[in-house]
């Protein structure tokens, strides 16, 4: 009988540390062990041994916060969708936001609903519950009980009509709820008193309507002792708050997209998707401020996601990586940022066993090919359609099991 059921080589395996040559051995869906490069070489070791070469082996992007449900579609064929697009993507996991979603993931009769149409889902699925005004503590926890791996509120329209935006008074009251369930809040943080008549002007989402919002999250924090994490986070001015919160104490960190560190708001053409974000895409001088905020040593924005939200005509996920990669490529950073923003970050903070190339974790594991160059279709119903990308998604691996992309 083979040691290992799947052996997986390359000469720059992206580990916690660094990257180095290594060979990935697997058994029963987990990293069974990370062993010098080639030291497997009897077949008899193992079923399957992958060669990668020089390709880039990185552990699989946990998306945070997917929007899934496709207009026109049914529940069932938007978790297929997402699924397919999530691997060519490199995203091995997705973490579903509660809304956008029919219906949405508030109580334990609509998880089940979600979890029946997820089944056989390419990518593996975790959800996130939601919280909204009339969610109780009794919702909560039949939610984590049901699995939910944390929880999402908003403080405006980020969420769905279906969960509407929290008061001051239930956004305390449902941290000190998911705080006594030892859980996680996620908040889209756009103050609604902040925001003008029309929802998708950018215009009318100013930055101070983040400003406000992190105000308000900071001192329910500060008050409760709540772990919070703010996000989609776009306002490069408002990073100090982020800076304060952790100076007074308060556990906030925060979650940006990749389209807000790759556009501007000069870029795209007035009918581009990326118009219908939310938080809107800010000025060039913003995206470079974000970036530094990023970079900061002890920056707060800890996680990085794809941003898909197809109710609004974002569809992201299948250039998840590839324009991370583009955008960090040209700021000579390397590929262990990209893993621990977009893996390792978002898997940690949800307390999952993934997004590391490590023993003990899950075998989600992603060949990159980071030299790669690909031109987005002109007709991808995305925000990068027509750009020239760098970087390729080759092959996935969820809990061991292989796809090609």
């Amino acid at each position: 009988m083979p040691d290992f059921d799947t052996v997986i080589r390359s000469t720059r395996v992206v580990v916690p540390d660094g990257i180095r040559s290594a060979d990935v051995a697997i058994r029963e869906g987990r990293i069974e062990a990370v062993l010098p490069h080639r030291s497997l070489e009897a077949p008899q070791r193992a079923l399957e041994v992958v060669d990668l070469g020089e390709s880039a082996l990185l552990p699989g992007a946990v998306d945070l916060g997917t929007g899934v449900h496709a207009p026109g579609r049914t529940l069932s064929d938007s978790y297929h969708q997402a699924g397919v697009a999530a691997l060519r993507g490199g995203v091995t996991c997705l973490a579903v936001a509660p809304a956008p979603a029919r219906p949405a993931i508030t109580c334990a009769d609509s998880l089940r609903i979600h979890r029946r149409a997820a089944a056989g889902t390419a990518a593996s699925i975790v959800f996130l519950g939601g919280v909204d005004q009339g969610t109780g503590p009794l919702d909560l926890a039949d939610l984590q009980a049901g699995g939910v791996v944390a929880f999402q509120a908003s403080l405006s329209d980020g969420g769905a009509p279906d969960m509407a935006a929290l008061s001051d008074s239930r956004l305390r009251k449902a941290m000190a709820e998911i705080a006594a369930l030892d859980s996680l809040l996620l908040v889209h943080a756009e103050d609604a008193g902040e925001l003008g008549a029309s929802p998708v002007a950018a215009d009318q989402r100013p930055p101070r309507a983040e400003r406000r919002g992190l105000e308000r999250v900071i001192a329910a924090a500060r008050v409760v002792g709540a772990r919070t994490h703010v996000g989609p986070f776009t306002a490069a001015e408002c990073a100090a708050l982020l800076s304060a919160a952790d100076a007074v104490g308060v556990e906030l960190g925060a979650h940006t997209c990749a389209h807000y560190l790759c556009l501007s708001s000069e870029f795209p053409g007035p009918d581009s998707p990326a118009r219908a974000c939310r938080p809107p895409l800010r000025s060039d001088a913003n995206r470079k401020a974000l970036w530094s905020a990023l970079l900061e040593p002890e920056s707060a924005i800890h996680t990085i996601g794809s941003g898909h939200l197809p109710t609004l005509g974002l569809y992201t996920l299948r250039w998840n990586l590839t324009a991370l990669w583009t955008a960090a490529r040209r700021r000579d950073l390397s590929l262990a940022h990209l893993a621990r923003w977009a893996a390792q970050g978002p898997a940690d903070l949800l307390g999952l066993t993934r997004g590391r190339i490590q023993e003990g974790f899950e075998a989600d594991l992603v060949a990159f090919d980071d030299a790669a160059t690909t031109l987005v279709p002109p007709t991808d119903p995305g925000p990068y359609a027509g750009m020239r990308l760098t970087g390729r998604v080759e092959r996935a691996w969820v809990s061991g099991r292989g796809a090609r992309c």
